[in-house]
């Protein structure tokens, strides 16, 4: 598992904005990794889609990783934000908007 850790690490390292997902962001593999797909496009967030479906291991290491036990996850800049209920009930508040901006993401949507 070491080895899914240390990819984990890096993808969420090098991205500001990560989201391991069910499927990818062209075509999301369930309604939750869709939702924060939709959220993220609407707001014109770059983000890199990462398909858990693909590798077994992935899929329970970033549930490790993160100690959330769902699949979206979301990370901004490092820090792991939350699966798809936090990013629907932050985003409907503006607090995603506004926690976007305090990390220095931008947002190019019609937030």
């Amino acid at each position: 598992m070491s080895d899914i850790n240390t990819y984990i690490k890096s993808e969420v390292d090098d991205n500001d904005v990560v989201v391991f997902m069910k499927g990818t962001p062209q075509f999301p593999q369930c309604g939750f990794s869709g939702q924060v797909v939709q959220i993220l496009e609407y707001l014109g967030v770059d983000f890199k889609g990462i398909n858990v479906l693909a590798d077994g291991d992935l899929r329970q290491g970033i549930k490790d990783y993160s100690n959330w036990p769902t699949i979206p996850q979301l990370y901004v800049k490092g820090e792991f934000l939350g699966g798809c209920d936090i990013v629907r009930e932050m985003f409907q508040a503006g607090e995603l908007q506004d926690h976007f901006a305090s990390k220095g993401v931008a947002i190019r949507g019609a937030a």
